[in-house]
């Protein structure tokens, strides 16, 4: 797995960069080719604790964990076990849903843009993300759901043919809203 490492408010060190490309080695074995999967790592501080944040886009779905501890070790170690789960927790789904697919790649290009607050007192939109949504079942968007770790999931919706929001409840049930 190739790795792009970078620190927000923190420089990274050598040490920092040797330990975080050890332990993350160990998710390789879960991938047919860990050598085309560009990982995305990003520590930054806030307040005593460190904060770990791993994306890893494949081809067909992309993993994502955060942890955080006042140790900056214990923090890689959180996010390394955090990922094996999600990806032992979810392999029997992902091996039915890909079972007699060649590559099935999802279009998840975030762009973020951080826009500056010109008014403190106000209220105001201070992150935009832009997304290309891929034509899926609802199955599908569980699974990406689950996989990202987000409270919300939007998508084209192919079973409703519409734009619809999954979204999980209290109950740890999925909900969904249709767009039409």
């Amino acid at each position: 797995m190739k790795l792009n490492i970078r620190g927000e408010k923190i420089t990274i060190t050598q040490s920092m960069k040797a330990y975080i490309t050890e332990k993350l080695e160990k998710l390789d074995k879960y991938f047919e080719n860990p050598e085309e999967i560009n990982a995305n790592v990003l520590v930054r501080i806030k307040g005593l604790e460190q904060i770990i944040e791993v994306t890893a886009p494949t081809k067909r779905f992309t993993l994502r964990a955060e942890e955080s501890n006042e140790d900056f070790y214990a923090a890689v170690d959180l996010v390394v076990s955090k990922l094996e789960r999600q990806i032992r927790k979810n392999k029997d789904r992902l091996n039915k849903k890909y079972k007699n697919v060649e590559t099935i790649e999802f279009n998840f290009n975030y762009d973020s843009e951080s826009e500056e607050n010109e008014e403190k007192n106000q209220s105001s939109i201070v992150k935009r993300k832009n997304i290309s949504m891929k034509p899926m079942d609802e199955e599908e968007a569980i699974l990406q759901i689950e996989l990202l770790n987000h409270d919300f999931f939007v998508f084209k919706n192919i079973d409703e043919e519409c734009v619809s929001v999954l979204y999980n409840r209290k109950d740890g049930n999925y909900g969904i809203i249709n767009m039409k």
